[in-house]
């Protein structure tokens, strides 16, 4: 190969890229409105261009742009497919087909962090580096490109942007337990086939969409989907890539996958991209993996559960670069120029591509290399190799249908009837699924030449013929998955009954099934019995009769089956004020005698069994529940119990009832402490109760499992808290409500008992300086998590007072001196009136002391 001088280079600093206007990075994990913004932008200005990854998602946003400007000034730009009205101003792309040096007004690209995909990388980075607007550019993508912006593209803007639902974790489920409206995602075509037709036999059918399926296939399986004619998705990770779908959880079959080179687990920040479909806008999703698929089940760890729900991934370090203006002197001085380092250390050379790879074949094959002499063939030869490889055959296969195309186009154009006959060979609806399959991929390959006008004579004619044809396979495709997937029932439960629905052999799966033959005719609801959605019309008479004459027979054993789980506790939770089994409501909490007593109420759909039945479980999930609740409202109930008891004294008992009522703590203003006798205060602390200096407290109550416990309850007769408790009660939270058990400090919220030990440390010291002003060292506040100015105000609230040292005079150098402390008791407040219904509400209230202010809060903020 011929020796190179290098070409200079084209990233290396703002002078050489295109000037133009603001350049934007919008920046953010899955559903956070990055398109719709940038289709909002690209609307905004007088002519624009957006690039996606997919073609599918270049031509569901080109129905929108033409739906808001009109079809004549909108273009649609793939390698497979080009509308191009004259005059068109908007252009719609996939990032490989946009231009690379537009004169547009504005220019976006979509999915930017594919920059660093080893396939297509090369590809991002130079739209990313080189495509502007002259007026605005956009770059949209995951927060993880943000360094890589923020070295190779200094004067761009970077807006992040939140998700606008929350993502959580679910854990493992059975695929016949996987709720409606999910997607479960698997990594090869023979997984997807087995999952869809599981999913079939138990749960009526799934919609199926691949990377191998044709775009119109895709879109029809989609609405399938959309449409609710179905309530599940079986896909590859082709879903993850913006698609947007009414997805509510996420179901990974595995987690990892073959990606052209080696078996490798999927990153994160992969895991994040197709977990991201659950949840569209501001409708929270779910996702987990699916269990019982047969040899080890997938897992997420940890680390991997916690960076996607808190959408946190390693940053982008290198990104993946190849000359995008190679010379084209010699195929020698081509191949150099495609093969030399990157310019900058942020920018890596990608794994050889399969257009480079197909070169690198042909040119030392001396029969092709021979045809190729000058500029302007090497160029040519460039684009032919160039074409994808949409059959994913490899690098040998498709280097001889490219040497093949090369030979043909040596005189200059291909004919329309050696164009048209190809098309037609491939004009053949008949065929299984994988047949199918590869006639689209094959027809991919001419639509793409077909749209070459340097390539093919009577070009629109060939690549309508071209998209027809495909239209055609695309049709006939969706054919065959809704047959085998959706459609197909058998006759042979009717043909077996005929008339006759007692005749069926009903019987009640492990997942809630009801099943005839092994074949799902409808499932239990609860205890109600829902017909398989999918039925036709005329069998769903027979269906419902067959149910409800084995119903009763069915329900027993379910209620058997409940009663038991109850007893054992397993399968058994306590969610929103309801007994849950299995992840059903069968019974509900309700008022009892007082806040700790509650009773349960049976749903109204355990009603229908017999009163023995219904008598056992009804005893069954009392028991569980007493069990359940006993540890945790230990505390409480002591002092319930001495609410109810005379000897107390009415002091002691409106404190310990006032104690109850709130969950365990209450502001010190409010608990009428100076009513208290001196055997009564021995009494309180015997019964767990602690003074503070703002709060009184039952240290016991304030763990996680009482205070969910109290708040389920409390649910239930109005006196919950705005702000449930959290499930770690950490000591230091930043959120605006105020959950029971903490009190705001300035922007936080801290724990009680903290904030009693935090208060027990400062007057420590402060008995230590014997009436001289002292210092107080913030180190234990910081450890909590508390900030300084967090700290100041609960100091200010409990009385402290700060004074600021003098400055140092002018000259002199050093550390600033500390604020010096002192304390003066709290001015007690006003009693409130007895038994008022504000008192009430307002010792229920979580204590919000006064916002601090004065010179130490003012160094705070400084010191923070």
């Amino acid at each position: 190969m011929a020796n190179r001088v290098p070409a200079s280079p084209r990233v290396t600093s703002s002078a050489n890229r295109p000037s133009g206007g603001t350049i934007k990075a919008v920046l953010g994990p899955t559903n956070t409105g990055k398109t719709h913004l940038a289709i909002e932008r690209l609307c905004a200005h007088s002519s624009g261009a957006i690039g996606f990854p997919l073609r599918l998602l270049a031509r569901e946003v080109y129905d929108r742009v033409c739906a808001i400007k009109g079809p004549a000034q909108v273009a649609l730009i793939t390698g497979e497919e080009r509308i191009e009205p004259k005059g068109a101003r908007w252009l719609l792309c996939t990032a490989e087909a946009m231009p690379a040096r537009p004169d547009l007004a504005f220019v976006a690209l979509d999915e930017a962090q594919l920059s660093a995909d080893p396939e297509r990388g090369h590809i991002f980075t130079d739209r990313l580096l080189h495509a502007r607007g002259r007026e605005e550019t956009m770059l949209l993508g995951s927060a993880t490109l943000e360094p890589m912006v923020k070295a190779l593209v200094p004067e761009a803007e970077i807006v992040t942007r939140p998700r606008f639902s929350t993502l959580s974790h679910v854990g493992a489920k059975k695929l016949s337990r996987i709720p409606p409206r999910s997607a479960i995602v698997a990594f090869s075509a023979e997984q997807v086939y087995v999952m869809a037709e599981m999913l079939r036999r138990f749960r009526g059918g799934a919609a199926v969409v691949m990377g191998a399926l044709s775009p119109q296939t895709r879109n029809a399986q989609v609405a399938m989907y959309q449409s609710g004619e179905v309530d599940y998705l079986v896909a590859t990770d082709a879903v993850g890539m913006g698609l947007n779908l009414d997805v509510e959880h996420v179901a990974f079959a595995g987690l990892s996958k073959y990606d052209g080179h080696r078996h490798r687990r999927l990153t994160t920040a992969e895991m994040a991209q197709i977990a991201g479909r659950a949840g569209r806008h501001h409708k929270d999703g779910t996702f987990g993996t699916l269990a019982g698929t047969g040899g080890r089940d997938p897992e997420f760890t940890d680390e991997e559960v916690y960076a996607i729900e808190e959408h946190r991934f390693p940053p982008l370090t290198r990104l993946f670069w190849r000359e995008a203006e190679p010379r084209f002197d010699t195929l020698a001085t081509l191949i150099a120029d495609l093969e030399s380092p990157p310019p900058r250390p942020e920018l890596a050379t990608p794994p050889e591509a399969i257009d480079l790879a197909v070169l690198r074949r042909l040119a030392e094959e001396p029969d092709v290399a021979a045809t190729v002499r000058g500029a302007r063939s090497v160029e040519r030869f460039w684009h032919v190799c160039s074409l994808p490889d949409f059959r994913q055959q490899g690098a040998e296969t498709h280097a001889r249908f490219v040497a093949r195309l090369w030979q043909d186009l040596r005189g200059g154009y291909l004919g329309a009837d050696y164009v048209a006959q190809a098309i037609a060979q491939l004009d053949n609806p008949s065929g299984d699924i994988d047949t199918l399959q590869g006639r689209i991929a094959a027809i991919r390959s001419w639509s793409y030449i077909a749209q070459r006008p340097d390539w093919v004579l009577a070009r629109d004619e060939m690549a309508a013929r071209a998209r027809a044809v495909e239209t055609r396979l695309s049709d006939a495709l969706h054919g065959r998955l809704t047959e085998r997937f959706v459609n197909r029932r058998t006759t042979v439960l009717m043909r077996k009954a005929g008339a006759d629905a007692s005749l069926l052999p009903v019987r009640l799966g492990d997942d809630g099934a009801v099943l005839v033959d092994d074949e799902a005719i409808g499932h239990l609801e609860g205890f109600r019995f829902v017909v398989d959605p999918l039925a036709r019309a005329a069998d769903r008479k027979l269906l419902l009769a067959a149910a409800e004459r084995h119903l009763p027979g069915l329900l027993a054993t379910r209620l058997a089956e409940l009663a038991s789980d109850a007893a054992t506790g397993k399968d058994i939770a306590l969610a929103d004020g309801q007994v849950q089994w299995r992840g059903l409501a069968v019974a509900r909490l309700a008022k009892g005698r007082t806040v700790l007593e509650p009773r349960l109420a049976l749903e109204p759909a355990l009603e229908r069994a017999g009163p023995a039945a219904r008598d056992k479980v009804q005893a069954a999930l009392a028991q569980w529940l007493e069990q359940n609740l006993a540890t945790a409202l230990r505390p409480l109930r002591r002092l319930a119990d001495a609410a109810r008891d005379p000897a107390a004294g009415a002091a002691l008992r409106a404190l310990a009832l006032h104690l109850v009522e709130s969950g365990g703590v209450i502001a010190r203003d409010h608990a009428r402490l100076e009513d208290l006798t001196p055997a009564q205060r021995a009494l309180a602390r015997r019964l767990g109760i602690q003074v503070g200096a703002l709060d009184v407290f039952v240290p016991a109550a304030l763990r996680a499992a009482p205070l969910a416990a109290w708040a389920a309850l409390a649910k239930v007769w109005g006196l919950a808290p705005t702000a449930p408790p959290p499930g770690g009660m950490t000591p230091v939270l930043a959120q605006k409500d105020i959950p029971l058990g903490y009190r705001r400090t300035g922007p936080q919220a801290l724990r009680v008992d903290m904030a009693e030990k935090l208060l027990h440390a400062a007057h420590g010291v402060r008995q230590g300086a014997k009436g001289r002003r002292f210092v107080l060292d913030p180190a234990l506040a910081r450890s909590m998590g508390l900030s300084t100015a967090g700290y100041a105000n609960l100091l200010r609230a409990a009385g402290f007072r700060a004074a600021m040292p003098r400055p140092l005079a002018e000259g002199q150098a050093g550390p600033p001196a500390p604020p010096l402390w002192d304390w003066r008791p709290p001015r007690p407040a006003t009693p409130p009136a007895r038994n008022s219904k504000s008192n009430q509400q307002a010792s229920r209230a979580p204590v919000q002391p006064a916002p601090a202010s004065g010179a130490f809060a003012a160094l705070a903020t400084l010191l923070r």
